[in-house]
């Protein structure tokens, strides 16, 4: 079985949120403040974890507090309240040394990485620098180290294995960054959003719901954005964010296992269309394009449409980041006005591709295991076809033959 994450945001997602529902899962703070202490910055914050209310619900709220600016703000007779703050600045080379010299687990470390770099590839292009060039302003230099890190701990902590997150809310209005007022989403999340073609929407909210920090981990660690995948729940971790809006503003993250032994699940994305005025051939091109540029699978079906016309209905099942392709695709290949589109958990067996040599030449066979016992064997068809070929020899006996060059090996 296979541990499972999944991002639930309908309120948005920023690094706080994330640590939250860590720590409302059950990652001990003590752990995650003396693994932070590694990154050797720890005169800088301090990390503190309540238990809040958010419209009737019981959740964590993590606040990272910076001493520099609680200082500051002491001298000036001002409240500490901790968001976008700009004194301390760092460059990703910097941050990426901070990292690896903390010698964390190798996963936390990994993961870490990885954000921070997705982070600066998306500030980079915003701003028309390199990434290693990005001045860490709008997510700041030390409670971003924090929330991420701290965030990647945890969920090493856990031992999730593999990640998923449900589409985002874009939010509305404005807010103060380094570079001035800026409009929300801040173009951080926007570019973000945009790399991994995630799925937004509005919900009526004009506030910022989704920081860069909790865009670059969700874009990061996320196979796909959607629906729940196919698990069995174990527990639920509430993280509160700052604001107080209409709806609770928590994120929720759920953690489980797949469903059986030896199936793996995967979000996909199913296309599906009408045709009755096509050219056959054109459909079989589509078909081919379809399937060259990433699309799973592709069917066609025949039936009656409208005025009693034939038609065909075609439906792709692909990868949810593949989705845009092949939409283009049909529209410019095909006479279809629409597409629909869902989205849906499938369940796979693992899988692997051997390469076997018989007298004919190299075949490829594909093994589905289900836990630890081959259950399906099946030979490349068009290994077995370039060989019928070449040979004039059968396809059936060239695939046998394949077949029986597998079990001797």
């Amino acid at each position: 079985m296979t541990k499972i994450a999944y991002f639930e945001c309908p309120m948005g997602i920023a690094g706080d949120m994330c640590l939250g529902a860590l720590v409302d899962l059950g990652v001990p703070l003590d752990y995650l403040i003396a693994q932070l202490d590694n990154l050797r910055i720890s005169e800088e914050y301090r990390l503190k974890a309540d238990k809040v209310r958010k419209n009737g619900q019981i959740a964590t709220k993590i606040n990272v507090l910076l001493l520099a600016e609680a200082e500051n703000r002491h001298h000036h007779g001002e409240n500490l309240h901790h968001h976008h703050h700009h004194d301390q600045v760092r460059h990703l080379p910097e941050i990426e040394a901070i990292i690896i010299d903390a010698k964390l687990p190798q996963k936390a470390t990994e993961w870490s990485l990885a954000i921070f770099r997705q982070l600066a590839v998306a500030e980079g292009t915003v701003h028309g620098i390199p990434p290693e060039k990005v001045h860490f302003h709008e997510v700041g230099a030390t409670d971003a180290i924090v929330d991420i890190v701290g965030t990647c701990l945890g969920l090493d902590w856990l031992g999730i294995e593999k990640f998923y997150c449900s589409p985002m809310p874009t939010g509305g209005g404005t807010v103060r960054a380094a570079h001035g007022r800026l409009s929300v989403p801040v173009p951080a999340v926007l570019k973000l959003w945009e790399l991994r073609r995630v799925p937004v929407y509005s919900n009526g909210i004009d506030r910022e719901l989704v920081t860069p920090t909790g865009a670059a981990i969700a874009t990061t660690l996320a196979t796909s954005f959607g629906a729940p995948p196919a698990m069995v729940l174990k527990k639920i971790g509430l993280g509160a964010g700052t604001l107080d809006l209409t709806m609770p503003n928590l994120l929720r993250l759920w953690v489980g296992d797949t469903r059986e032994k030896g199936i793996d699940t995967e979000t996909v994305a199913v296309l599906e269309t009408q045709i009755d005025d096509t050219d056959s051939q054109v459909i079989a091109y589509t078909l081919e394009e379809l399937l060259a540029n990433g699309a799973l699978d592709v069917f066609t079906q025949a039936i009656v449409m409208k005025k009693s016309r034939s038609g065909i209905l075609l439906t792709v099942i692909c990868p949810p980041d593949k989705m845009a392709i092949c939409q283009e695709i049909i529209f410019r290949e095909t006479t279809t006005l629409g597409i629909r589109q869902r989205t849906q958990s499938r369940s796979i067996l693992a899988r692997e591709i051997q390469q076997v040599e018989t007298v004919y030449g190299t075949v490829g066979i594909k093994i589905a295991r289900w836990e630890n016992t081959v259950v399906k064997i099946q030979p490349e068809y068009e290994d077995c076809a370039k060989l019928a070929r070449e040979s004039r020899q059968s396809l059936s006996f060239i695939r046998q033959t394949a077949l029986n060059a597998w079990y001797r090996q």
